[in-house]
């Protein structure tokens, strides 16, 4: 009893899927939290459901937006040279950038590096602060399109490799010192990756009302509940 199913035991299948290994073509059934569910021919995960969807998620979330503020106002290095010291945050080297006539690489480090992880934090908390009280607005389903189109274009880890490329061809020539902003950038780097694993977006699918008004699942289940406990 460890939560793991093979698919030929499901009574109530809710999909079918290919595995990705053998291509055998099998009903994917209700998973427990913290389940999964291996293929029947060759034992290859199908799929799993974390053991906490939703809450989990939404306090690594509320994390990297409390880092991504940090990150974005905080200094990322300090440098000093010949008696004199400067310091700048990743706003302000997008706007170095800008003044200098690098106006195409402005914008692409400005929506990399701050509008897109804005974007897909925002988009995140509103999602699963929408689906702890189901049904959910329709509109959720929305957002957790735009998140999933957001996510790809958060391009932290690449801003780190690149400061860090710099320190070392400045090493030589000024004293660097890392600020809090690059401490920031690398938790986000590591809190962007431990979102999408922790999170289940069919868990927040089955909150969302469905187009025709209709009561998605799980408010339906939990109104029967109340209704039991009430009698």
């Amino acid at each position: 009893m460890n939560g793991t199913v093979t698919l030929d035991a499901a009574p109530e299948p809710r999909e079918t899927v290919a595995c990705a290994d053998c291509d055998l073509l099998q009903h994917l059934p209700e998973l427990p939290p913290g389940g999964k569910a291996r293929c029947s021919r060759c034992g290859y995960t199908l799929a799993s459901r974390p053991t906490d969807p939703l809450d989990r998620p939404l306090a690594l979330t509320v994390a990297a937006a409390i880092v991504f503020i940090i990150a974005n106002t905080a200094p990322l290095m300090g440098l000093s040279a010949v008696g004199r010291h400067a310091s700048t945050t990743i706003g302000g080297g997008v706007y170095e950038m800008w003044q200098q006539g690098e106006a195409v690489t402005a914008m692409i480090v400005a929506f990399c590096a701050v509008i897109a992880p804005g974007g897909y934090i925002l988009f995140m908390l509103t999602v699963l602060l929408a689906v702890r009280r189901p049904p959910a607005p329709p509109w959720v389903g929305e957002m957790l399109r735009w998140a999933d189109s957001m996510q790809p274009w958060s391009m932290s880890e690449v801003m780190i490799l690149g400061i860090l490329v710099a320190l070392i061809k400045i090493a030589e020539l000024a004293t660097v010192d890392p600020g809090i902003g690059m401490y920031a950038v690398g938790g986000l780097v590591v809190l962007f990756a431990a979102i999408p694993i922790s999170f289940d977006p069919r868990e927040a699918w089955l909150r969302v009302e469905w187009a025709d008004g209709r009561v998605p699942p799980l408010a339906w289940a939990r109104e029967a509940t109340r209704a039991e406990a009430a009698r």
